[in-house]
């Protein structure tokens, strides 16, 4: 067996930190090209309820009308459909999409919050709740 000598070990040193050079620059150019996706739009968040589930602060315009969903197949069967709704931004009003949600115990239900027209012509949001 034949012992490299020291400038055979440079070279292959060299050669090996040119070849490792190389390799990290082309990472770096896919990366660089990669598109990176597009930001999630932002969701809407519910008008603030009280910790106790008490209705929200009043809103004075009704609530468009329900969008149809449609509710893929559950991902488990401890799983249950929120169906989405309307939430007020302030401004405007934005759809939240409904989602599965897991349920805290077994036998527990889902009862969706709806907007609850009041006697002055203001709707509040009833927050939904596990039954």
């Amino acid at each position: 067996m034949r012992i490299p000598s020291a400038s055979q070990t440079r070279m292959a040193s060299g050669a090996t930190g040119a070849f490792g050079l190389l390799f990290l620059a082309y990472c770096l150019l896919l990366l660089s090209s990669c598109e990176a996706p597009p930001p999630e739009p932002p969701t809407a968040a519910l008008p603030a309820a009280p910790a106790n589930g008490a209705p929200s602060a009043e809103v004075a315009a009704a609530p468009p009308p329900p969008r149809a969903e449609t509710i893929p197949p559950p991902p488990s069967p401890q799983m249950v459909w929120e169906p989405g709704n309307w939430s007020w931004t302030g401004r405007d009003w934005a759809w939240v999409p409904g989602h599965y949600a897991a349920r805290p115990q077994p036998s527990a239900s889902w009862v969706p919050g709806n907007w609850q027209q009041q006697a002055d012509g203001g709707w509040v949001w009833v927050p939904g709740h596990w039954g």
